[in-house]
């Protein structure tokens, strides 16, 4: 059990983290990141589930986590508006 979770942070981490600096922003620190990814494995697993996919290779759970905070990402930034709070002169 304690194993498995530590896994899901691990992945979460690392797919936040790449999400975070593909997507063009700076991420959102360690605590961010990993909700980030840990969300996107969780969307990213149900989509390759629907498509059929599934694989238990850190590598591919990773990639397919890392597609899910992408999605999550995109969806976050396009319902607040393009994403940070910009300032109006």
């Amino acid at each position: 059990m304690l194993t498995a979770l530590l896994w899901w942070l691990i992945v979460g981490l690392i797919a936040g983290a790449l999400a975070g600096m593909v997507m063009r922003g700076g991420g959102f620190g360690i605590v961010g990141d990993i909700v980030v990814g840990i969300v996107g494995a969780i969307i990213g697993g149900f989509l390759a589930g629907l498509l059929g996919f599934g694989s238990s290779n850190i590598i591919v759970s990773i990639l397919i986590a890392f597609i899910g905070a992408c999605i999550l990402i995109a969806i976050l930034r396009a319902v607040s508006g393009g994403g940070r709070f910009r300032r109006t002169r």
